[in-house]
């Protein structure tokens, strides 16, 4: 069964009761259950599990590929679940230009969850494999990154990764998966924010981890997300499984648009610098073109003129929204360095795009305005 189909169907069975064709939604926090607190289907406390979040997990596993996938309240819950499984004095090497929201996340706990963090350049596999040089439970990598949109040579450092002992996990928001599949290229783990594309709507948040074995890092998260209270509302769950049934509509729309937005950014004399993996010129385009279907519909570009010249293009866009986050109808855009504060490796004069579902030209036009001045 082709992606797009299971994106339909994955999850989907009519309601047994009553044959609606829409998932039920379960709202219930608790379920009766024997005496001895037995339920054979296992369905005890909300916060454990619930049937609307079941139905979404089966879908998720179907769609990337994963023997079992959780669904969480927030990606970085999810990022912080994948870290709870680990045991206390391990070594994760972290990619140099991961998600911000994530890095300063292990920044501030590692040391609290008793782990060691060594941050490296994973684009650079000499750099990884002399990082594994050293022993490492977990190598965290992102592809496309967050905003420079950098490729990670997946199947390449899943083979240094395993040849070292270490498992890979692959945060894979701004391609999800009908645009790449992490753990057929031999990831071990790959990490979703729903919030974005699986969601497809910007009104839902959660997050997602999907695993190639159902073994011991799967039910450490999940036991991470049932007694440290990660878990999504049966509404989020919903919402999500809602939004995988359009997204391979959505996610060739979005990388259609986003690779004419590219090209017409690439040949402004405005812009100095355009970050998009579709563009031949970008370093990682022939990699991206191996591992992906399609390119994705995140970019960035930077402004000659520095940081100030940024921030004025980004006041003069008019649907092109300031504001955070990505992956759903409405374009945005964002000054990364202004809203990742002091820790930030972005350049100032980078603006970070997320193109939606508009007609391109209205977009292209909106920029060409906002470029001129």
């Amino acid at each position: 069964m082709r992606l797009e189909t299971r994106a339909v169907h994955a999850g989907a069975e009519p309601d047994g009761e009553t044959g609606a064709l829409s998932p039920p939604l379960h709202l219930a926090t608790t379920y009766a259950h024997a005496p001895d607190g037995l339920r054979e289907d296992g369905l005890l406390y909300q916060r454990r599990d619930n049937p609307t979040q079941r139905r979404l997990e089966t879908a998720l596993a179907a769609l990337d590929g994963a023997a079992r996938a959780l669904f969480f309240a927030s990606g970085v819950s999810a990022g912080a679940a994948a870290l709870h499984g680990l045991a206390p004095g391990s070594r994760v090497i972290v990619q140099n230009d991961l998600y911000s929201g994530l890095r300063i996340q292990m920044q501030h706990y590692a040391q609290r969850w008793q782990l060691e963090l060594d941050v490296c350049d994973l684009a650079d596999l000499d750099a990884a494999r002399t990082a594994l040089g050293t022993p490492a439970a977990l190598v965290w990598a992102e592809s496309p990154s967050n905003p420079l949109m950098r490729v990670i040579d997946i199947q390449a450092l899943a083979a240094l990764a395993h040849g070292a002992g270490a498992r890979l996990l692959v945060d894979s928001t701004f391609a999800p998966p009908t645009v790449q599949q992490p753990l057929a290229l031999g990831a071990d783990i790959v990490l979703h924010s729903a919030t974005k594309y699986m969601g497809g709507h910007s009104d839902v948040m959660g997050g997602v981890l999907c695993f190639a074995l159902d073994g011991e890092h799967a039910e450490s998260a999940f036991t991470a997300r049932e007694f440290i209270g990660l878990n999504a509302s049966p509404f989020a769950a919903w919402l999500v499984l809602r939004g995988l049934r359009s997204m391979p509509a959505r996610m060739a729309w979005h990388c259609a648009s986003a690779a004419r937005v590219a090209t017409f950014l690439d040949r402004h004399s405005a812009v100095t610098a355009v970050h998009y993996p579709g563009l031949t010129s970008h370093p990682g385009h022939a990699l991206a073109a191996r591992q992906m279907r399609g390119f994705g519909g995140m970019l960035s570009f930077q402004v000659a003129g520095g940081r100030e010249a940024a921030l004025a293009v980004a006041s003069r866009l008019q649907l092109f929204i300031n504001a955070t986050s990505l992956g759903g109808s409405e374009s945005l855009v964002e000054h990364r360095v202004s809203v990742e504060g002091s820790q930030s490796r972005t350049p100032p004069d980078l603006l970070r795009l997320s193109v939606g579902l508009e007609h391109v030209d209205d977009l292209i036009d909106d920029l060409q305005q906002a470029l001129s001045g």
